[in-house]
Formats: C-alpha cells, structure tokens, sequence
C-alpha cells in the first residue's frame, strides 16, 4: 500500500507541473480488463484475465486536438494461467501480478474519423507478489518453484488505439511489451535438459474511458466552424 501511495503522489504531482494552459487539460477515468501472458514460462496464448482500472489526464498540444498526451495511474493484474496441460503447454499455473502502472502517451487523431492511435512508454510497479498454485509432472518438466519472487519494477513500451463511442466515452486498445525483465533465469528441467529464460510480461488491455469536456466533432468541422465565427 506504501508503494501505491507514492505512485499516486508522484502521479498527481506531474499532473500539477505540466507547463500548459489548464483549458487543454480533461481529467478522464477509465475501467476494463487485461488479458495477459509472461514471456519465457513455456506456455502459449493470452489466457490470464485480470481487472484493470484507473485515472488520466488528457493533454492537448495544439488548438485541433490532432495531437495530445496522455498521462495515467492504472491498477492491472496480469500473470500468468494454464490449466491444460499438454504436449505444448507443459504444466498448469495460475499467478496474479499486481500492478500499479504510469503510461505516458502521445497520440494523433484522425481528423475525419476521430480514430486516436498512440505510442509511449510504460513504468509499472508490482505491489504484490505472486500467490497461486503450479502444478507439473516431475518425470517429464520441472520449473524452477524454489525462486517465485519477480522483479518489482517493469518498463515496457505501449501502442494504443482510442475511437469515440458517444459524447465523453470512448474505447481504448493497449498493447505493451516489457523492455527489460520481470524476472530473470527462471530455470527449467525436461527430460535431463536444464535450461533458463528471462521472463517478460505481455498484455492487452480492453477499457472504457469517460472523458471529461470532451469535444466529439470531427476536427474539421471544429475549424471550419470557429472560422465563420
């Protein structure tokens, strides 16, 4: 909880700092779910689903809005769940990792369809460690459960898609990518063969937005408009 506390400090703070007239500033919150999976653990597919919820602010950079920055504290679980043991997916597990996490976004908009596309940077921190369960066949593979502590901090790259669905809600699409490892030399052993992976998180989120002051016109007849005035 001290973690996350000071997260939302540091958030708040940024917010306050940013050099820019407070009319192209809009708070926003927004709520949804994270579908995830952790690089490197041997199995395949999005199959963990984790809640996902937060707070933003919505930066304009020039009078069309066809640029802006965006600036968040979300809550995401992620982890990782197999609960098919196969040929391919070698063991079942279910691990949360909770996380608090900073994006930091730039987007465009379209000015015809109002479709935003973003690119950034994410910095999140875990604030619980793992609890769940792994289950495997010690004959055939064996994971490395001797270690389960994961590194508490994630720096990972976004895209991010956002279009309007009615006056201030919205949809949003992220896809991040850890930079550098959530754990390093997780060790594994198959049939007398030992090797390690580094381990990386994975994630797409799912999320409504509501937007406040959010001004739904297509750009140019927001312009056009403000010229006959």
């Amino acid at each position: 909880m001290k973690e996350m506390k000071k997260l939302v400090l540091i958030t708040a703070f940024l917010f306050l700092v940013v050099p820019i007239q407070a009319q192209r500033i809009n708070a926003y919150f927004t709520a949804g779910t994270v579908t995830s999976q952790v690089e490197g653990d041997e199995l395949k597919g999005f199959s963990h689903w984790g809640l996902h919820g937060g707070v933003g602010a919505w930066v304009k950079l020039d009078d069309n809005d066809s640029w802006a920055v965006s600036l968040e504290t979300d809550y995401s679980c992620r982890g990782i769940f197999n609960n098919s043991a196969s040929a391919e997916n070698y063991y079942n597990i279910s691990l949360d990792l909770h996380y608090i996490d900073i994006p930091l976004t730039v987007f465009f908009r379209d000015p015809y369809g109002g479709l935003r596309l973003g690119a950034g940077l994410v910095y999140s921190r875990l604030v619980k460690q793992p609890h769940g369960y792994i289950r495997y066949t010690p004959t055939y593979f064996i994971p490395d459960t001797s270690d389960m502590l994961f590194l508490k901090n994630d720096f990972a790259a976004a895209v991010e898609a956002r279009f309007n669905i009615w006056k201030g809600l919205q949809f949003s699409a992220r896809y991040q990518y850890s930079i550098i490892p959530i754990k390093k030399d997780w060790h594994f052993l198959m049939n007398e063969s030992i090797w390690k992976n580094n381990c990386y998180n994975s994630s797409i989120t799912l999320r409504l937005l509501w937007q406040f002051g959010y001004d739904d016109r297509p750009l140019h007849k927001r312009t056009s408009h403000s010229h006959r005035r």
